[in-house]
């Protein structure tokens, strides 16, 4: 499978680098409340000394000294300089720390280590408040070296440490909570400390309220106390411990379960030697991460779907990971059937049967198929080689013949595998215009074979174009491909219409899809990816009216500059997320049928496409196995989860500028569901370069009829369930860069409150 290369787009900048950490030099004496402090450490190394000392912890940056620092206090003989020891939240988020210390009057005994805060009880069920969002935790950073020191006075020989306790959930609802480590001596050591949430399927990603296990190996050189903690995708702590360890290897498995759903970060390091947990293929230095899977079977139901193909998710990169598809919600990903991969060698050698559908499809038949038909092997080519959307084939006669064969199989796959599936689905280009090199006659011809034979043995077909990787407001975009080819009568030869979903050259945190929403220039707006979804199905609506539209990819990337070797930061990873989420729902929104994410796990070439890291390559590979979810995933997981089984009611209308709220309503006139988020260019990035995790805005959305009163349900980003009451008919709701969904009961409100997308028609 070949996968999409960014291109330029007319007036399209690419930015050179966005979202990376601030470094700097770290002073070697600061001045706090007017007592001078010395260097002692950078973050994740260790601040050592000898006796009682008072310790500050945080950046130094020219613009804000003092209000980068943590509170000054008091330990004994060194201490690790990272979140969880030294301080128990972070003074400087998206900064390079350091620790500075200051001798202070000797204590007889060594001070206890921050205790973590007191755990709520746990609730059976979600109970309804919104969460305040605490402070951000620690963005990894690769250790540096330690500052020499003496030893540090004798450790007491371990016992086990009481359970550590969940910090408080702020909405005192969700939690979660893990017991007291068990100690086995032994395991396989990475440095000082490494650590795990293993899993049989290589996911990382775990059922809500179940149970799974950290695991944490340590190889200290002498008796020592391990510090750990469990942050979310927006750095707040959600669980945090210590516990102590011999020397030598040994490994502690902490036992957990989690009412609360998203991503988690695990870190960890020895309270006297420091170290941090160890890059594992392109994840960075610093985390373990994880997730828990939401669950919202009581707020949303089970929709019924009266033909399989109204649902709205597909996925590439994993083709035959089915534990990941479900993780992630996915009923939809692409099977190649191409000339050049189904006749290689020659014409006639490809006979249909339902038999040779791939075993993977077989055994899961809920993940449906999108046709894939653009490769054209070297002896059917006009130039000789295998090409893939750059010529129409040598032979139309005999591609013609070849579509019916595959027509045929696939209409006999349907009714044998797929019989609640009211459809087959087509696509014969793939990005055509990345180059594109045959005539415009020839590009027709193309598909009248390609439609001609399909049609010619499968009732049920649907031939989808053009594939393009913008979806409008240029020549090579698809919306310039259907009015191009389509005055040459392609309209004639597709039954739907299929696009990528990127938005710009670019499609990263810094480029955000409502970028250019705000542009003061009418012609700059239509390069948001709101306004190019509107401009293509008004394309689609005037080329052949109520068409059906797919979006067969679309993917967000990391920033430029950052690597795999260098990694993303946390701040990174929930711009990443959000950005990705956004897009989906701007498409759906906009009224796609379906919506495909790009991409499974970490490749080769393009960085940060995939929504988990790949732990065992450090570039990425293809078919990567050993797995754990970035925030994006999670974000995803959510998403599907609430947004399946929906027909689109369209934009909300009268939205202030900056509040981007799309409605939704489940399948069978069913609840009415509105995604809703803010975003400003000034806040993404800010002028530092990061993006802001506490930046809101408030917003008033109507959810019944004026003079009444009730409660709807809230559903974050990542799935955690809250109630919040309206009067008048009106919520009030803050509104992040994050998603957020509202569920609601008045569908005559919603539907009078939103505008239903040009030629959409419902699933």
């Amino acid at each position: 499978m070949r996968y999409f290369k960014l291109l330029g787009v007319a007036s399209a900048t690419v930015l050179a680098s966005f979202g990376a950490q601030h470094a700097h030099a770290q002073s070697k004496t600061i001045t706090v409340a007017g007592q001078q402090y010395t260097l002692c450490g950078t973050e994740n190394s260790n601040c050592s000394f000898l006796g009682t000392a008072s310790v500050v912890f945080g950046a130094v940056p020219p613009t804000a000294p003092s209000v980068m620092l943590s509170a000054p206090a008091t330990f004994t003989n060194g201490v690790g300089c990272y979140v969880g020891a030294v301080a128990q939240s972070d003074p400087a988020y998206g900064y390079d720390k350091a620790c500075w210390v200051r001798a202070v009057a000797a204590t007889p005994a060594p001070s206890p280590a921050p205790a973590p805060a007191p755990a709520p009880a746990p609730s059976p069920a979600p109970t309804p408040t919104p969460a305040p969002a605490p402070a951000p935790a620690p963005t990894p950073t690769p250790t540096p070296t330690p500052a020499p020191a003496p030893a540090p006075a004798p450790t007491p020989t371990p016992t086990p440490s009481p359970a550590p306790t969940p910090a408080p959930s702020p909405s005192g609802s969700s939690t979660l909570s893990c017991a007291a480590p068990t100690q086995q001596a032994g395991g396989t050591p990475n440095g000082l400390i490494t650590a795990d949430t293993p899993t049989t399927d290589g996911l990382r990603v775990f059922q809500n309220n179940t149970p799974f296990k950290l695991a944490i190996t340590t190889n200290a050189p002498s008796a020592d106390t391990v510090v750990w903690s469990i942050a979310d995708s927006n750095g707040a702590i959600k669980s945090q411990g210590s516990f102590p360890v011999a020397a030598g290897v040994q490994t502690n498995t902490i036992s957990c379960t989690s009412t609360w759903s998203g991503y988690g970060a695990l870190t960890a390091t020895l309270r006297s030697k420091g170290g941090t947990l160890p890059k594992s293929g392109t994840r960075p230095t610093g985390i373990a991460t994880f997730g828990v899977l939401p669950n919202l079977a009581s707020v949303l139901g089970t929709p019924t779907y009266a033909h399989q193909d109204q649902h709205r998710f597909g996925m590439q990169g994993f083709n035959g990971n089915i534990a990941a598809l479900h993780a992630l919600g996915i009923t939809w990903t692409i099977d190649d059937r191409e000339q050049s991969a189904m006749e290689p060698n020659g014409p006639n050698t490809y006979t249909p049967s339902v038999n040779d559908l791939l075993p993977f499809y077989k055994a899961n038949p809920d993940q449906m198929r999108i046709v894939r038909l653009d490769g054209i092997p070297a002896w059917n080519s006009k130039t000789g080689q295998y090409t893939d959307s750059y010529y129409a084939p040598k032979d139309l006669n005999e591609y013609q013949s070849f579509m019916a064969k595959v027509g045929t199989d696939t209409s006999l796959i349907r009714a044998a595998n797929y019989p609640n599936q009211q459809n087959n689905y087509y696509q014969v280009t793939w990005e055509p215009s990345l180059a594109w090199a045959d005539s415009d006659a020839n590009f027709v011809a193309m598909y009248k074979a390609a439609y001609q034979g399909i049609h010619s043995t499968d009732p049920n077909a649907i031939v989808m174009g053009t594939g393009n990787p913008f979806p409008a407001h240029c020549d090579t975009c698809t919306t310039g491909y259907l009015q191009k080819f389509g005055a040459l009568g392609l309209w004639n030869y597709i039954d739907a219409v299929s696009t990528h979903g990127y938005w710009n050259a670019g499609t990263f945190p810094a480029h955000p899809p409502e970028l250019q929403d705000s542009d003061p220039d009418p012609a700059n707006q239509l390069n948001a990816l709101d306004n190019q979804v509107a401009q293509l199905r008004s394309v689609m609506q005037a080329g052949k009216p109520n068409m059906k539209l797919f979006f067969t990819e679309a993917g967000t990337s990391y920033d430029p500059g950052i690597t795999y070797a260098s990694g993303p930061s946390q701040n990174q990873l929930f711009a990443h997320a959000a950005v990705g989420v956004r897009s989906h729902i701007i498409v759906l929104g906009g009224g796609a049928q379906m919506t495909t994410l790009f991409y499974g796990a970490d490749y080769p070439g393009e960085t940060g496409y995939g929504s988990f890291f790949d732990l065992n390559n450090a570039n990425g590979a293809f078919g990567a196995s050993n797995l754990s979810p970035k925030p994006e995933a999670m974000a995803f997981a959510a998403m599907t989860r609430v947004l399946d089984g929906t027909n689109t009611l369209g934009r909300v209308k009268n939205t202030p500028a900056g509040t981007f709220a799309y409605a939704f309503q489940q399948l069978g006139n069913g609840k009415v569901v509105t995604a809703a988020w803010t975003h400003s260019n000034s806040q993404w990035p800010t002028s530092n370069g990061t993006y802001s995790q506490t930046y809101s805005t408030s917003y008033s959305l109507q959810v019944d009829n004026a003079g009444t009163s009730g409660n709807v349900t809230k559903i974050d980003g990542y799935g955690n369930v809250s109630t919040v009451p309206y009067t008048n008919g009106q919520v009030s709701l803050t509104l992040t860069e994050v998603p957020q969904y509202i569920v609601s009961n008045n569908a005559t409100v919603a539907k009078n409150n939103s505008t239903v997308p040009v030629g959409y028609t419902g699933q």
